[in-house]
């Protein structure tokens, strides 16, 4: 398994274990993690803070150069706002450790050039599957299907 996948399964177990939905997110400059992250909706009351804008978050402000040499390991498939924000930063390459839960707005990175790669990890199948049997209620919330 990829050290960096690894790492952002970490976040979103620590996600999990914190009371919120398990998504994590690193964010990986010349093989060195520079942002960790994972969805903390439900611990802060965010709207926004989605593990791929958690990630981007702790990595700080970043010149245009480093985020053109990033490559963004996420657990999920990143959703729109996610996306954009990949896109807004030309963040050339996302690792999606699944996206059989939800299907982002993987086509819309696609046409705009970004690299994917789409693993299909159990561990993150089996994450997003046990939170969603434990709370449907809470997943339709964040998700709206």
């Amino acid at each position: 398994m990829d050290q960096f996948m690894q790492a952002a399964i970490e976040e979103a177990q620590s996600g999990m274990h914190s009371g919120g939905i398990p998504i994590g997110s690193v964010l990986v400059y010349e093989n060195e993690i520079i942002g960790r992250g994972h969805n903390q909706r439900v611990q802060k009351g965010s709207t926004i803070l989605h593990g791929e804008m958690d990630a981007l978050e702790n990595a700080g402000r970043q010149p245009a150069a480093v985020y053109k040499k990033c490559v963004l390991y996420t657990t999920l498939s990143p959703c729109p706002m996610c996306s954009g924000a990949i896109l807004l930063y030309g963040i050339p390459k996302v690792v999606i450790g699944e996206n059989l839960t939800y299907m982002g707005a993987e086509t819309l990175l696609r046409e705009n050039g970004v690299e994917l790669t789409i693993v299909q990890d159990s561990r993150c199948q089996a994450l997003m599957r046990r939170f969603i049997q434990e709370n449907p209620a809470l997943w339709q919330e964040d998700i709206g299907e």
